[in-house]
């Protein structure tokens, strides 16, 4: 009987060790710098590649990266009913054009789905809704702002009875967007939709990844998770 065949490395055609493309993605996904920080960083450490080369495997590897950290935390955390999201829009400039982030967030803060559009009507919010229900399953309470595609997109849900909007209710995914809008600007903006959708799913993912709320726990507690959620990136797709 032949055995199953293993599954070829995604490293097999590149130079560089599995653990430098890990470290450049994670250095230029969860950190403010931009791709000549990342190359003057790595210099000193003595790896020496271009800035396109962080482009090029950030590019290549981030969505891989993102995916198997997606995956890990969904089967970890299937047994656990998400009873609150959070539902908000941001702008996004890209070549002076205004286009829209969607994002939800569950009640501790895990950033669930993000999704752009051009525009924030009733279609762009049904669109959002549906793949965050699709991936995620339905919630007991969404939290929206009084943007009245919401309601309209619930509405044809048939989830209208499950919004609740408040003045003060929706703190949790406006403090979300923080980390994000520092990151956008350490990249100066982005210019295509298409790199705005990757990068916002590969950073949310990589954010929650090495989120410990490091102000809610002592400083034993948050090392052990620090060093866990390290260890578990460095096994990524070995």
């Amino acid at each position: 009987m032949p055995r199953p065949r293993r599954p070829a490395s995604p490293f097999r055609y590149f130079n560089s060790s599995p653990e430098v493309i890990r470290l450049v993605v994670l250095m230029y996904v969860r950190f403010p710098l931009s791709l000549r920080n990342v190359e003057d960083l790595l210099f000193e450490r003595g790896v020496d590649i271009c800035h396109e080369t962080v482009r090029l495997w950030w590019n290549r590897f981030g969505p891989l990266f993102a995916g198997e950290v997606r995956r890990q935390r969904v089967s970890r955390m299937r047994g656990f009913r998400h009873w609150r999201w959070h539902l908000d829009e941001i702008y996004v400039k890209l070549n002076g054009e205004m286009v829209y982030l969607w994002r939800a967030v569950d009640h501790e803060g895990e950033i669930l789905e993000s999704y752009v559009t051009k525009t924030r009507d009733k279609k762009a919010a049904l669109a959002f809704m549906k793949r965050a229900l699709k991936r995620h399953g339905s919630p007991e309470a969404i939290t929206t702002d009084g943007l009245r595609s919401y309601g309209a997109a619930l509405t044809d849900l048939g989830a209208r009875e499950k919004q609740q909007v408040g003045r003060w209710a929706n703190n949790r995914v406006e403090n979300s967007h923080l980390p994000f809008r520092r990151r956008e600007r350490a990249m100066l903006r982005f210019r295509q939709m298409r790199t705005l959708q990757k990068f916002a799913s590969v950073h949310a993912n990589v954010h929650n990844h090495f989120n410990h709320e490091r102000h809610r726990v002592d400083r034993q507690t948050y090392k052990q998770r620090r060093s866990a959620a390290l260890a578990e990136w460095q096994a990524l797709v070995s």
